[in-house]
């Protein structure tokens, strides 16, 4: 099988990055998330705080910051659903757009909640790619059992990341077949628009069904083999004392964080 590049995000390394413990970082890009979420709307001193951190790992673990840009940048369109706060949030107005009989008013207090969300979703992302970019993804999922996650979590996720590529393969060779079967001389697909929807929609449900097939012969098979729910790994030892006072550091810096930023709104 000839797995996709783009699903798999991990660059190897020996950097320090690379060879902190995966529960070190897990714990650390939870607690920056909580943090992130935590902060203020219009807190800019306390998220350029935030993003110091960041480029700092992507500067350590020797990753490519145009790539690691690109990638944090998926948050983006997502953000765009809290764009009408900008029109329906009150506060002091600093457009007014004329819409026929109606009149639509930007507010400030509306562009900074946006803006917030924004740089909170950016900010939260580009933290997840730095640690998926650091850690392989076995050690991710070993990390969540020993921090006791819920194991049919870890299952899922487990499950998700091995047939997302499966997947992924089939739905390549459906795009092939289909290729196949509606070329013309010029070299281009034919078909309408509405042609080409309706053959989309069937791969679609082609691929759904062949999945849903294919979930029920690997659950009967895992059922056969006296699968319980866990996941088995290597049993990773107790966090040493660096690891320890890394972890607390870095809590340290985000609670302080968090209290400058409240500070600061207070004054």
């Amino acid at each position: 099988m000839t797995h996709i590049p783009v699903l798999d995000r991990y660059r190897e390394g020996n950097s320090l990055i690379h060879r902190l413990d995966p529960r070190v970082k897990l714990i650390l890009t939870l607690a920056f998330i909580v943090a992130v979420t935590a902060l203020p709307p219009g807190a800019w001193s306390s998220y350029l705080l935030c993003l110091l951190p960041v480029l700092v790992a992507v500067g350590l673990a020797g990753l490519n910051p145009v790539l690691v840009l690109r990638r944090s940048l998926v948050a983006i369109p997502f953000t765009l659903a809290a764009l009408t706060l900008v029109f329906t949030k009150e506060g002091t107005a600093v457009a007014t757009i004329e819409l026929a009989r109606w009149s639509v008013s930007a507010t400030y207090e509306g562009i900074v909640a946006f803006v917030t969300i924004l740089v909170k979703a950016w900010l939260s992302v580009l933290t997840a790619t730095v640690l998926v970019s650091t850690t392989p993804f076995s050690d991710l999922v070993a990390a969540l059992r020993t921090l006791r996650i819920p194991k049919v979590i870890v299952s899922v996720v487990s499950f998700m990341y091995r047939y997302v590529f499966v997947i992924g393969e089939e739905a390549l060779r459906l795009h092939r077949a289909r290729e196949a079967r509606s070329a013309n001389p010029t070299g281009s697909a034919g078909g309408s628009l509405l042609w080409r929807s309706r053959v989309l929609g069937g791969m679609i449900g082609s691929l759904f069904l062949r999945s849903y097939e294919r979930s029920e012969r690997i659950y009967a098979a895992m059922l056969s083999r006296g699968f319980d729910g866990n996941i088995r790994a290597m049993r990773m030892g107790a966090l040493g004392l660096s690891d320890s006072l890394i972890i607390a550091a870095s809590l340290a810096y985000l609670l302080a964080m968090l209290l400058l930023s409240h500070v600061q709104r207070a004054g």
